[in-house]
């Protein structure tokens, strides 16, 4: 075999099954190759999620993919049917990378043949987590299944883990996902009539068991009530740099008798991204109803560049119109001083409604995204019925 076919840096077009190597583990997911204008483009496939990812260089005899709008790639050499790279995070507070392999052509995650499924795992599922500490959070399971074919997702209080996909194979649950940042396998088997019994490995160290059992009431908290003002507050008050370095404060002329929905976020954050697909189209269609959004970026580097730099990736990849400034780093103590109005911090998304008042109505913590289905709609229908109202004050 010459050099040109043990490492070329075109890829061919169709489905790539990647599998990252982590933990002892195989954590799989679906790539597909399309050509487009003469260049070709990548989409990380998720159940009914496609990421485009349309920054690919080359680099000597390998190739750089850039994740979308996360601080991470691939590096990769291609040698016709197969790839061999690695998934390198940057933005980790100590900076790795995961080795794997790719194969095209292949459209199964896990077994191209499984034995035919011997336990119904679709429905809703009361989840406990447990991490190797001893610490536990709750969350919601939500499956479905169809043959062999599973979907599904868990939520918790802070967030949803987004599109999973994966299979049963007799009475094994597997379910992964990968986003450009995070890594998820998730494997259950029934530990009786109806509990499971459950493992969940999430990139290149972090591992939780996790049990369930099926309950269709299972609930959490309602994410209106976790995160609050403190007694004695009404308002928020901030200033914080824009991408340009200029300050903004919430007080500025700009958002006087306005509406106001503060946003804190992330680039780095699959859950604030979801959020951000929501409300970027929305501002474009209500900013002339007295709308204004901040989106207050809490990025991995305290370094005001590369955080800036971070964000306007983000602000580019999703049409941002809005606002967004440099409000500190990714760190939940971090947020909660810098907006010391609130009782604090729980997760990333936070979103604050502030009427044209200036009062903070509500607050809302998380985001249960696109991939929880009836969830999601929840959510959509009680922020426009929010918003409908506090636009039509007067």
């Amino acid at each position: 075999m010459d050099a040109a076919e043990e490492s070329s840096t075109s890829i061919q077009t169709g489905t790539w099954r990647v599998a990252l190597q982590a933990q002892g583990q195989e954590i799989p997911f679906i790539m597909e190759a399309e050509e487009t204008e003469g260049s070709t483009v990548l989409y990380l496939i998720n159940g009914e999620e496609r990421i485009l990812l349309d920054d690919i260089q080359q680099q000597g005899d390998s190739l750089k993919i850039a994740l979308h709008t996360f601080d991470a790639d691939f590096i990769t050499r291609v040698n016709g049917d197969k790839m061999k790279g690695r998934f390198v995070k940057h933005d980790a507070e100590t900076p790795y990378a995961v080795p794997f392999v790719a194969a095209h052509g292949q459209q199964n995650r896990f077994a191209a043949n499984p034995a035919p499924a011997t336990y119904n795992f679709d429905g809703k599922w009361e989840v406990l987590f447990t991490d190797k500490e001893g610490a536990s959070y709750k969350a919601i399971g939500v499956f479905k299944q169809d043959d062999n074919y599973v979907t599904g997702t868990f939520l918790t209080e802070t967030g949803d883990y987004r599109y999973l996909e994966g299979q049963v194979e007799g009475a094994q649950l597997k379910l992964s996902t990968f986003d450009g940042n995070h890594a998820y396998l998730f494997t259950a088997q029934p530990s009786g009539d109806s509990t499971l019994q459950g493992d969940f490995y999430s990139g290149m160290s972090d591992y939780e068991s996790w049990t369930a059992r099926r309950n269709e009431q299972a609930q959490l908290a309602g994410a209106d009530t976790l995160t609050y003002l403190k007694p004695g507050y009404e308002e928020l008050v901030f200033t914080f740099p824009n991408l340009e370095g200029e300050q903004v404060a919430l007080s500025d002329p700009k958002y006087n008798d306005k509406v106001v929905l503060v946003q804190l976020l992330g680039s780095w954050c699959p859950n604030c991204m979801d959020e951000t697909k929501f409300l970027s189209p929305y501002y474009d269609e209500n900013k002339d109803r007295g709308l204004e959004i901040i989106g207050l970026g809490f990025e991995r580097s305290p370094e005001f560049d590369k955080a800036a730099a971070r964000l306007q990736k983000m602000k580019d990849r999703f049409d941002i119109d809005y606002d967004l400034l440099v409000a500190g780093v990714s760190d939940k103590e971090a947020a909660a001083k810098a907006l010391p109005a609130l009782n604090h911090v729980m997760s990333f998304p936070t979103t604050i409604f502030i009427g044209r008042d200036g009062k903070v109505r509500k607050i809302h913590t998380g985001f249960s995204g696109p991939g929880t289905g009836e969830y999601y709609q929840a959510w959509v229908a009680d922020f426009n019925k929010t918003m409908e109202e506090l636009l039509a004050e007067k």
